[in-house]
């Protein structure tokens, strides 16, 4: 490990562990703060979306159809602190049908999942998530 003074990496690890704790605590307000302007969101088997303000309204999709908790959280950051990965399991509850997915009757969930990040002037640019739909589909009973 090179310590330079900085702790660069420690810096964006406590990042995204603050946009978890954001999203835990359904504070979208900050994690919409802890995000830049044109911040590049990758959905799990979706399209790529761009901007903070795409990003506000699939976080209001989401709080529609789901009640989710990130738990076992762990971070992984590079040296730089340019990237970072995080494995995490999603513990939720299927609220709303949400198009194209199973009808949603209350049903509840454990999912592992993961996300890369790509950081740039202590700001979140890049989120990448990962979790096996089809996993979480037999789940709720698809």
């Amino acid at each position: 490990m090179k310590i330079d003074g900085t702790r660069i990496h420690d810096r964006a690890t406590e990042l995204v562990l603050s946009y978890y704790a954001a999203f835990n605590r359904a504070d979208w307000d900050a994690m919409l703060g802890l995000l830049g302007a044109d911040v590049v969101h990758d959905l799990n088997q979706g399209a790529r979306e761009v901007g903070r303000d795409a990003f506000a309204a699939f976080l209001q999709r989401m709080a529609r159809h789901y009640r989710e908790q990130l738990r076992d959280i762990v971070v992984m950051a590079s040296p730089d602190g340019a990237r970072a990965g995080a494995e995490y399991v999603v513990h939720g509850e299927y609220l709303l049908t949400d198009p194209g997915l199973p009808e949603a009757r209350g049903q509840r969930y454990a999912l592992p999942g993961g996300a890369f990040f790509e950081i740039r002037d202590n700001k979140i640019q890049r989120v990448t998530n990962y979790y096996n739909l089809e996993q979480w589909m037999l789940m709720v009973g698809g």
